[in-house]
């Protein structure tokens, strides 16, 4: 059985690019940190748009363009591309919140090998990180899933908090250290 960490949408969009906030900048440290240690499986999401963003449901609702695929801002911190390359761990591109393809491959784990915990970092933690808790929690609902709010942060600091209550609600382990 394995461990798993999921870094979710860890993009200079939402670091410190077109949607960045002070509080993702303050997480990047504890999160390679967190990657560099983690004893086991290490998987990524990567949000990804295209040209046509504004066009789409979510553009519509958040009209400011952001990771755009092959831009700047879709790639992932400098830091963790390098450990990621490096170590060739698996990215899954997502076009919305939350990765169906992540949540089928880790159910496809359980089912092989078992699982012992499913762990979750990134931003924001208020939109992405909980759509993949979530998910995650809907396809192996027998395996443990935390999220470390230390290496997550939200669009705001009061949405970051209400995400972090709402996964509690949903028996997702919130690690405050």
């Amino acid at each position: 059985m394995k461990d798993f960490l999921i870094v979710v949408d860890m993009q200079k969009d939402f670091i410190d690019g077109a949607l960045g906030t002070k509080e993702a900048e303050g997480i990047v440290l504890r999160v390679v940190e967190l990657v560099k240690n983690f004893p086991g499986e290490i998987l990524f999401t990567r949000d990804t748009h295209t040209k046509d963003y504004l066009s789409t449901a979510e553009g519509k609702k958040l009209p400011v363009e952001h990771c755009i695929l092959g831009t700047a801002g879709w790639e992932l911190h400098p830091a963790l591309e390098k450990i990621r390359k490096d170590k060739e761990l698996p990215v899954f591109d997502k076009g919305t919140f939350g990765s169906k393809e992540l949540a089928l491959y880790l159910q496809e784990k359980q089912e092989a090998c078992g699982i012992s915990s499913i762990t979750l970092c990134g931003l924001c933690t208020d939109i992405c990180v909980i759509s993949n808790a979530l998910l995650i929690k809907a396809f192996v609902p027998e395996v443990p899933v935390r999220v470390f709010a230390s290496c997550c942060a939200g669009v705001t600091p009061k949405s970051h908090e209400n995400a972090l209550e709402a996964m509690s609600m949903c028996q997702i382990d919130v690690i405050k250290e």
